[in-house]
């Protein structure tokens, strides 16, 4: 498993955080988005999603080196360790252990067809530091995933969505702040590290697929 971290990202969507690309064999092939939308498949993301080259090792020892309390995001691009739909139980753990202290949080499109992948899941947003949110492709889907109880739930949007919705079951879906504020960036939101919010997080599809995304 390869990354790519960069110390102070200049996203302006992140805002000046820790920010980690994980290697493209690691997106699961079951992914929606896949060839079809996906951000990171354009440039900027593109570019450092093709410079994930640091060992896993090396990898570890900078987000050990994150201070305390620090917000960083993994898998800007990618996803959790593992090949294509399967999750790498060792190096997901080790992964959330190395977090530490500091305010790690991540996506999963994976399909976590297995209840051991799910208790994993679980596991690391209820004892550790690190947050890890299910990537959900409809309203529909979120019900799903929010019934499984191990970890927060967001989901793409259509594009220009600025209000509140709700799931088929009447779970909020909040949308992204900084995609209608200039003001807001991840560093200042920080919602996405709150593994035990009672909403989903609606990320308005964006970028040179967007027509795609909202005709699904």
């Amino acid at each position: 498993m390869k990354t790519k971290f960069i110390a102070r990202s200049t996203n302006r969507k992140l805002g000046p955080i820790p920010a980690v690309y994980a290697e493209k064999s690691s997106c699961p092939s079951s992914c929606p988005l896949m060839g079809a939308g996906c951000y990171a498949e354009f440039a900027p993301v593109a570019y450092h999603w093709k410079e994930t080259k640091t060992p896993w090792k090396v990898f570890l020892s900078e987000i050990e080196a994150i201070p305390a309390g620090s917000l960083w995001r993994y898998a800007v691009a990618g996803d959790l360790p593992g090949k294509g739909d399967n999750l790498d139980f060792q190096l997901t753990m080790e992964l959330a252990l190395a977090n530490g202290e500091s305010k790690g949080f991540t996506y999963t499109h994976k399909p976590l067809k297995h209840p051991e992948e799910k208790a994993l899941i679980k596991w690391v947003n209820t004892h550790t530091n690190f947050t890890i949110n299910l990537s959900a492709d409809s309203l529909e889907e979120c019900d799903e995933k929010l019934s499984w109880n191990i970890a927060p739930v967001v989901t793409v949007v259509r594009t220009g969505c600025t209000l509140c919705d709700s799931t088929p079951k009447g779970t909020t879906v909040m949308v992204c702040p900084e995609t209608y504020n200039p003001q807001v960036n991840c560093l200042t939101c920080k919602i996405c590290h709150n593994s035990k919010r009672d909403f989903i997080v609606g990320f308005p599809a964006h970028g040179t697929r967007k027509n795609k995304i909202n005709e699904r």
